[in-house]
């Protein structure tokens, strides 16, 4: 029992860590990602490689 909980508590606390690492990208930002995105001077790829995010 004592190992579940320990297991858990260390979910929960790297949970947290990503939770406040998170990065929060502004509406203007994303706006500017998406409108780079549609001019196709780079594939979404390469941006999402530029900004670090999923595609």
């Amino acid at each position: 029992m004592e190992t579940k909980k320990k297991k858990q508590s260390a979910e929960n606390y790297i949970k947290e860590i990503r939770r406040k690492t998170r990065r929060i990208f502004s509406s203007e930002q994303k706006i500017n990602i998406v409108m780079e995105a549609l001019r196709a001077e780079q594939s979404v790829a390469e941006l999402c490689r530029k900004y670090s995010i999923q595609e």
